[in-house]
């Protein structure tokens, strides 16, 4: 488990999809995990799980939070400095997605992704920033190959992960001096429960949310000196066309 060992993270939309699988990697690295989720119930039931998970002294706890809430986050980080009493690592993961054409794309679809995947992970960093910079810690938010690649019918979900990919790196330079490590990660196309989707079979070929909780610790056992500050990932061998 090395130095990972004990450190405490706080992982938003943590009940399902990516943000499961990255805490389960973290659980299995000995580190305690914080999962939020709009449902409480959703949250505290991903932390029983990843509790039955952990074969050492590793704790999940649940938290009910909304990202498009900034007393929400306020509220969150709180609680796991109450419970653990340091924050260590934050990963703004939380997102949903409408598409349609600018046409059909309507206002509550555009103000819903906007405020939930952008200005969502400004509220997380915002609200943990100032533990982040105590533990000299690690902020990471998961973007997507949407954010720097367009593609019709995206206009919303588009405008949103290119403002995280930028956003992103922006607090990169803001925070490296003060020894908090930024990165984002953009992952293709991943085996979850986005845009309706039920996982199965039929997914095979696609990212696994283990394989993005196996990169996310592999960033934070990297030597201090080097930061890989924007990773793109995607499947191997997508299906032809």
């Amino acid at each position: 488990m090395g130095l990972l060992k004990y450190k405490v993270a706080l992982i938003t939309g943590g009940s399902k999809g990516i943000g499961f699988g990255i805490a389960k990697a973290f659980i299995e690295k000995g580190i305690h995990v914080a999962v939020t989720s709009r449902s409480e119930s959703a949250a505290k039931k991903a932390a029983d799980t990843l509790n039955n998970f952990s074969s050492n002294d590793a704790k999940a706890i649940g938290i009910e939070a909304d990202v498009k809430d900034f007393e929400s986050q306020e509220k969150a980080v709180a609680t796991v400095l109450e419970q653990f009493g340091q924050l260590d690592i934050v990963i703004a993961n939380a997102g949903v997605g409408k598409f349609g054409t600018i046409e059909d794309l309507s206002i509550s679809d555009w103000n819903d992704v906007i405020d939930t995947n952008l200005t969502g992970v400004f509220y997380t960093i915002k609200a943990g920033v100032k533990s982040l910079k105590k533990s000299q810690g690690y902020f990471i938010t998961i973007s997507s190959l949407a954010g720097t690649n367009f593609f019709a019918g995206g206009a919303a979900y588009n405008a949103s992960k290119f403002g995280v990919t930028g956003f992103t790196q922006a607090v990169m330079l803001d925070l490296r001096q003060h020894g908090v490590k930024v990165s984002t990660i953009m992952p293709g196309s991943v085996s979850t429960y986005f845009n309706g989707n039920e996982p199965d079979e039929k997914d095979a070929w696609k990212i696994q949310i283990e394989d993005i909780g196996k990169l996310v610790t592999d960033l934070l056992e990297m030597h201090p000196r080097t930061l890989p500050s924007k990773i793109e990932v995607r499947p191997t061998t997508p299906p032809s066309k």
